[in-house]
């Protein structure tokens, strides 16, 4: 019998493995991805105290673009790099969110790294 696979379940295993390996700090945060079929959301997050010091999504009112596309991901990638620079976060630690890292995933990355932020 053919079982059909529950694709968020791997991608929350996916995720899983990967947050072992990564862990944000105060000196470098996790910037955090999570892509749904409407929106598109990037949370800069700081493992130790366990709060998000900024955050930036397709429902901000700077973003124009309001679906989950490639467009959308380059406007919130650099509107969190913006907003963690004027909060003095330069580094950071990419968390893909167990997605692969292409089309909307790797824009949100390229996008702000454009806009100043390393990783």
């Amino acid at each position: 019998m053919i079982t059909k696979t529950n694709r968020d379940l791997e991608r929350t295993r996916r995720h899983k493995r990967v947050r072992t390996k990564i862990s944000g700090t105060a000196e470098c945060p996790r910037l955090c991805v999570y892509r749904s079929n409407t929106n598109l959301y990037a949370q800069i997050i700081d493992d130790t105290e366990g709060k998000t010091l900024v955050s930036a999504s397709t429902l901000d009112k700077e973003v124009k673009t309001k679906k989950s596309n490639k467009e959308a991901a380059k406007e919130v990638g650099a509107l969190v790099a913006k907003r963690a620079i004027e909060k003095n976060i330069k580094t950071v630690v990419y968390d893909r969110g167990g997605y692969v890292y292409h089309g909307i995933v790797k824009e949100l990355a390229d996008a702000a790294r454009e806009a100043g932020l390393v990783f």
